[in-house]
């Protein structure tokens, strides 16, 4: 029987032959259909897709509720309309984040790259030419995947660590395509150990800041309009990486049918910093690019589930967007 192909340093995954059995028929022509449609052009692809996001977000009744949920804590200045907007445009913007994602593993980088465009590209340049070892702090988004692939195919070194899908095909698909243009993938099951030593030897590493880890070695800090169980592993990375942290975020235009990745300048001043003031400024960069791009960021995590003692996990209050 093959398995995934792991070497200390990296997860390869490898196609096997049960792939082809019948459970996995639908899943191939879903791939199928996905692909297809990644070769059209983005402007007659986007309306479509972003309908049927919001179709399939109708339908996704837990991943909607705790999007709504997100929102309720986070942004309790919006009315209950203009969250449920968010969340609708939100599932569209995946659909069609899939999409271009689809078309970057299937077609030469170059057509991609005609509908990307960089704000802050010169600090992306100006490290490069320095030789820097560098962690990009990626908050969770929707096309969370594409920038990385974009630096891979232009010849930088990249590293990530991820969690694997629950679906062995879906996962298979994916990694592949996040490894089309090389690079290494760590599975966040084999620790952090193998992403740290890939960073040291001068791969960029691919950090998400924001997802929750329990309280035991996260501090509670503000996170938007409330707080959150936030890691501050950060600070450590940057020490036994040498690294520059830089803070970046991809935004899918489905009005242009472009990617705009935005850039901000290294985050030097975490270097003497203690962990509650690492955790808030990661948490602080995250609302500097989603503010103004909200249907962008993944809001069906269950960003919130670890809270203070004595407060109630958001997720289990009954009385909030009952199913």
């Amino acid at each position: 029987m093959e398995t995934p192909k792991k070497k200390s340093s990296e997860f390869i995954p490898v196609f096997k032959k049960s792939f082809l059995k019948p459970k996995y028929w639908c899943n191939w022509l879903a791939i199928g259909a996905l692909a297809g449609m990644a070769m059209l052009p983005a402007k007659a692809r986007d309306p479509l897709l972003g309908g049927l996001g919001k179709m399939a977000g109708k339908l996704a009744k837990d991943a909607r509720r705790r999007a709504l949920i997100n929102l309720y804590y986070c942004l309790p200045e919006l009315s209950e309309a203009e969250r449920s907007a968010i969340v609708d445009h939100m599932f569209a913007t995946a659909t069609q984040a899939m999409a271009m994602m689809a078309e970057l593993g299937m077609r030469h980088p170059a057509r991609v790259r005609e509908r990307v465009e960089w704000h802050g590209r010169d600090i992306i340049d100006q490290l490069r030419a320095e030789k820097e070892n560098v962690i990009l702090l990626v908050p969770h988004g929707w096309v969370v995947d594409i920038p990385a692939m974009l630096l891979a195919a232009e010849g930088q070194k990249m590293a990530a660590m991820f969690h694997h899908q629950s679906d062995p095909l879906l996962d298979y698909v994916w990694n592949r395509a996040r490894r089309r243009f090389g690079g290494r993938m760590h599975a966040r099951d084999d620790g952090i150990k193998p992403f740290i030593g890939s960073v040291r030897q001068g791969y960029w590493g691919y950090y998400l800041p924001d997802q929750d880890y329990g309280a035991e070695h996260s501090e509670f800090v503000d996170f938007f309009a409330t707080y959150k169980a936030t890691l501050p592993a950060v600070g450590r990375l940057m020490k036994v990486c040498r690294a520059r942290v830089v803070p970046l975020f991809p935004v899918y235009n489905s009005e242009t049918h472009k990617l705009e990745i935005y850039v901000r300048p290294p985050m030097d001043d975490l270097l003497e910093a203690d962990y509650p003031t690492l955790a808030r400024r990661m948490n602080e960069e995250v609302e500097v690019f989603v503010r103004p791009h909200p249907e962008q960021y993944t809001w069906s995590l269950k960003l919130l589930k670890t809270r203070k003692e004595g407060d109630i996990e958001p997720y289990k209050r009954k009385e909030l967007y009952p199913r």
